[in-house]
């Protein structure tokens, strides 16, 4: 079995930032997806809108779109791409917040990376919005769901 090769490490092991110049531009997107497990009395309110900070969904939303606009900033290795779309979804279900950010570019490097970042920070931002209601919430399930564009082809999660 031969061993992996990671891109971003250079001939003597150093951690760099991958050359994209001479990929070949292509439209790219990324879904990514994860959840915030908490107790059905928080999620009531969240869709009530009685939370004592306000509109819980709407800050976590912008909150993901900042992210992934910001994610070289946040991920040492990535690199700082135009986005030329990006969106964060929120659905309050009983006892649990599914989100899912899909976001898209023209470019020589993928999304992926911006894509789970918007999760994460939705769902940080989501904790934090609502840990004075329910300190026991739990973030969870963070998984890359779909890529397409770039060399290395389409993905789709269980597929």
């Amino acid at each position: 079995m031969t061993e992996p090769t990671f891109s971003h490490l250079d001939a003597k092991g150093n951690a760099h930032m991958v050359d994209v110049g001479d990929k070949a531009t292509s439209r790219r997107k990324a879904v990514a997806r994860c959840s915030v497990q908490m107790s059905t009395s928080t999620s009531a309110a969240i869709t009530s809108g009685t939370l004592p900070k306000g509109d819980v969904l709407a800050v976590a939303r912008i909150a993901g779109i900042q992210a992934a606009k910001r994610t070289s900033d946040l991920i040492p290795l990535c690199h700082p791409l135009m986005l030329t779309s990006v969106s964060v979804d929120l659905v309050v279900n009983d006892g649990r917040v599914d989100i899912e950010a899909s976001v898209e570019t023209t470019g020589q490097t993928g999304v992926e990376m911006e894509a789970l970042t918007a999760c994460s920070v939705a769902a940080l931002t989501l904790y934090d919005m609502c840990k004075s209601a329910d300190k026991d919430m739990v973030i969870g399930e963070l998984a890359l769901w779909q890529k397409s564009g770039g060399r290395s082809g389409d993905y789709q999660r269980g597929s």
